[in-house]
């Protein structure tokens, strides 16, 4: 079932074709397979490659890079369906939204030709490991080292929740280069972890995959890194080739991840109230629908409204940043907002499935569970008022 909305204002015809494909996708290949991925508890390689080959990924990167030549509206249209369709457990988005464009806009002309198209055709997995066992939304603290050794860097450390976990096979890895305290040591060291044979490399280790209360179907790790030898040239210092640009590197890009975030959070929103709309019409009690009950009417009422309410806001920041107007205090609010939203949505419309709602076979069950988190990563939404406050 789906509710009527106010046409998006960023989307072209191009947008919309790509909308109805991915969820013809969605719904008949990757659908039926999920409560095989909750299962296993990632999905495989192999939807990756299936991934690439139907144009899922590196939608937004050019196409002289292998991507699909479109802009971060055509990755916000996938989001918005992977999460419609319900399936969190697929890293997309971080791989294609988040990692490439560091690449794309801090690496050199020949590491976007090594690694860009590897991305695009699902070949190479992306993750970002920024998060340490003491250091999550202060990243100015983290401890893991890259010590210059000839043209290398031994790189050691620990990170953990780490999204794509134990399919990555190109990891950015947010580490100190210098010596300096703070964000001035900090620089981004791109680490390919596995041999051409699909080995890990030496120096290198997945840790286990987290049993989390959500996301059940995506993998999020512990990796740990013990004198793993990179290339000198694997870092991202653009033109210059400079050190401890990671921290600015960061700054610039976060606001992206966080409006990915609120975008998700939309589309999470929008299939509970559809689902629930649905359920409270067909399910009976004391010789009705439940939906003749009045509550049940206005409550679904006020979830409209705060749904389209941030439908709108995330639309305006969606067409803001397509603009390069967005700035990182407007995202910071956009995501807090949004995930702060979903988590209130959730819970309104899963009490209006009773006790089926409690059980994880029935989907609200796990938008429920999938939402909480969102208001954690990314930025705890604390953190994400107190920067937002700064700009006030």
């Amino acid at each position: 079932m789906t509710l009527p909305l106010f046409p998006s204002a960023w989307m072209s015809e191009e947008h919309r074709l790509l909308q109805d494909s991915v969820a013809r996708f969605f719904r008949e290949r990757w659908v039926p397979r999920s409560a095989e991925w909750r299962e296993a508890g990632l999905m495989g390689r192999d939807t990756w490659l299936e991934a690439g080959a139907t144009g899922l990924l590196c939608a937004g990167m050019p196409e002289a890079y292998g991507g699909g030549g479109g802009d971060f509206g055509h990755e916000a249209v996938i989001l918005l369906e992977q999460a419609r369709a319900n399936l969190s457990g697929f890293g997309g988005g971080l791989h294609s939204a988040i990692v490439a464009p560091y690449l794309l806009h801090h690496g050199s002309e020949e590491q976007r030709q090594r690694w860009l198209p590897r991305m695009a055709r699902g070949e190479l997995v992306g993750a970002i490991a920024m998060t340490e066992p003491g250091t999550g939304s202060d990243l100015q603290g983290i401890r893991t080292q890259a010590r210059r050794e000839g043209d290398d860097y031994l790189l050691s450390g620990q990170k953990v929740f780490i999204t794509n976990g134990q399919n990555a096979n190109l990891v950015i890895v947010v580490c100190r280069t210098g010596g300096e305290a703070g964000a001035r040591g900090i620089s981004l060291l791109v680490a390919e972890v596995e041999n051409a044979d699909g080995s890990l490399r030496d120096g290198f280790r997945r840790g286990r995959n987290l049993d989390k209360i959500g996301m059940k179907a995506q993998d999020t790790s512990e990796l740990f890194f013990d004198g793993l030898r990179v290339p000198a040239a694997n870092l991202l210092g653009g033109a210059s080739g400079a050190e401890g640009q990671g921290f600015f590197q960061l700054m610039q890009e976060l606001p992206q991840e966080r409006l990915i975030i609120a975008v998700s959070a939309i589309g999470a929103m929008e299939r509970a109230l559809a689902d629930t709309v649905a359920y409270t019409k067909e399910r009976q009690a004391f010789g009705k629908a439940v939906w003749e009950f009045q509550n049940t009417r206005f409550k679904l009422a006020e979830v409209q409204s705060q749904v389209l309410a941030a439908r709108a806001t995330v639309d305006a920041a969606i067409q803001a940043h397509l603009k390069g107007e967005l700035d990182a205090a407007r995202a910071a609010l956009v995501k807090a907002w949004a995930t702060d939203l979903a988590c209130t949505v959730m819970d309104e419309c899963l009490q209006l499935f009773g006790g089926y709602g409690y059980m994880m076979e029935v989907p609200i069950a796990e938008l429920y569970a999938d939402a909480r988190v969102a208001r954690i990563y990314g930025g705890t939404n604390e953190i994400m008022k107190e920067l937002a406050s700064r700009f006030m």
